[in-house]
């Protein structure tokens, strides 16, 4: 689990192109979604966090998101 406020935005964009992150989550909800949700897109920078995949997002004890893990 990687959190948003300890990265710069070019670190985060070559995570996301290198594929070492696919999902983001809220660290206060415990849910996890895809990059083009809605819901997360509204999420403060200091509570989103970034996953591998599924099972690291589980593994932490997040849930999926409704909206866009349906």
């Amino acid at each position: 689990m990687i959190t948003h406020k300890d990265l710069q935005d070019k670190e985060l964009a070559l995570l996301i192109k290198r594929g070492e992150i696919t999902l983001a989550g809220n660290r206060k909800l415990k849910i996890y979604g895809k990059f083009s949700c809605s819901s997360g897109k509204r999420m403060k920078k200091e509570n989103r966090v970034f996953f591998k995949d599924e099972k690291e997002s589980i593994a932490n004890g997040f849930r999926p998101c409704k909206n866009c893990m349906k």
